[in-house]
């Protein structure tokens, strides 16, 4: 099998897994309790988020563990809406982009059905954000900008720390959606301005099932969780110490080996670039310069994304499409709709990620499958003929 959709989710790194098994069976004591052996996991939970916050230039007490990417963003914009009520502070005015998460995307569309105010700002056909069209946005009643750091389709890098400080500047508080960042590009939460920073393990080697929220430390933000006030009060829940564990091991891990990993992971994305956009009719989707290492996605005219899934996974190739495979819309992604690109051709999506387990031998079959594939699609196809006369996008 070659996986190569790790943007999804990824293997489990060994020396995550060999860090977490102790505390399933022998350290197994809640954090909260007071005797010894609930002391010893509350100090090892304690020296892994030290160990988190060193990654990302933060403090310990900035690490606030939570299920995941999606309760942290959850958690960072809802926080902050209660956050303003609370202070009694007049603003329901909310800054995104139109190709967030949606995690993100369908917590404000919420909302907005409550009565908050939401700008969507559009992205240049790379899917990059323009910082000044933020600071152009923000009015008087903004009390939140949240602009993803990647995009997990098209794997843009987006202007962070140029929005962070524009931000800053104005005084609005800056979330970021770090999910497809953290573990895959050098994260500094102070050099990025950001006020608020989600981000997951299962996207870089450790668990599924444990993430965490950045908090700048003078932002008190309302819990998403009552309980038992763990976790400072600020997120009830006897903490997920094993998955936590397993989470620092993974990041110090990758971060540790991430400048000669970056560099192998993309000369390995540059070669799958450069063959599969030799096809005709077909186009790389995202930033061509500013993006993750290890991802690239393409779409290919008159050869559906899902059926093209299907005939590579036969050839024991794991990759993923941007169009709606999980749901029964039949819409193509956000995403690729907002980056200009026709309904037809965005239903035509392949997204190959990558990760440390991947070789230039998966490369060479990646390489002769999926030119195979959208060949056979095309033929089978009662349109391409006709399409490829006249295609409805440019080149």
């Amino acid at each position: 099998m070659i996986y190569v959709d790790n943007a999804a989710t990824t293997r489990l790194s060994d020396v995550a897994l060999k860090a977490m098994m102790p505390y399933f069976q022998e350290h197994y004591g809640n954090p909260s309790s007071l005797y010894a052996f609930g002391q010893q996991a509350k100090t090892d939970l304690d020296r892994a988020r030290a160990d988190i916050a060193a990654t990302m230039n933060a403090r310990p007490e900035e690490i606030f563990f939570t299920s995941g990417g999606s309760e942290s963003d959850n958690w960072a914009i809802r926080g902050v809406a209660r956050l303003m009520e609370l202070k009694k502070k007049p603003g329901r005015h909310i800054i995104t982009s139109s190709i967030e998460h949606h995690a993100i995307m369908h917590t404000l569309q919420d909302m907005e059905k409550e009565g908050y105010e939401v700008t969507w700002l559009p992205v240049d056909r790379y899917g990059r954000v323009d910082p000044a069209a933020v600071r152009e946005a923000i009015r008087p009643d903004t009390i939140l900008i949240t602009i993803m750091a990647a995009n997990n389709e098209i794997g843009t890098i987006e202007p962070v720390a140029e929005i962070g400080a524009i931000a800053r500047e104005a005084g609005v508080l800056f979330h970021t959606d770090a999910v497809q960042a953290v573990g895959h590009i050098p994260v500094d939460v102070e050099a990025w301005k950001c006020d608020l920073m989600s981000f997951s393990a299962h996207k870089f080697h450790g668990p599924r099932g444990v993430g965490a929220l950045y908090v700048r430390k003078s932002l008190r933000l309302p819990p998403l969780v009552a309980g038992g006030g763990q976790e400072k009060g600020r997120r009830s829940g006897t903490e997920n110490v094993a998955g936590v564990i397993g989470m620092a091991a993974a990041l110090t891990e990758v971060v540790k080996k991430m400048p000669e990993e970056n560099r192998r992971q993309a000369a390995l994305r540059d070669r799958i670039i450069e063959g599969l956009t030799k096809l005709p009719y077909t186009r790389l989707t995202g930033d061509p310069v500013n993006r993750l290492p290890g991802t690239a996605s393409f779409v290919f005219e008159g050869a559906e994304g899902e059926a093209l899934l299907l005939h590579l996974d036969a050839k024991g190739i794991c990759g993923s499409s941007g169009s709606a495979c999980s749901s029964a819309s039949l819409d193509p992604s956000h995403v690729l709709l907002n980056i200009g690109l026709p309904h037809e051709v965005a239903h035509g999506s392949l997204r190959i990620s990558l990760s440390d387990n991947n070789t230039e031998e998966d490369v060479d079959v990646i390489l002769k499958e999926v030119p195979l594939a959208v060949d056979y699609l095309r033929k089978m196809s009662p349109v391409w003929d006709e399409a490829a006369q006249k295609p409805v996008w440019e080149m």
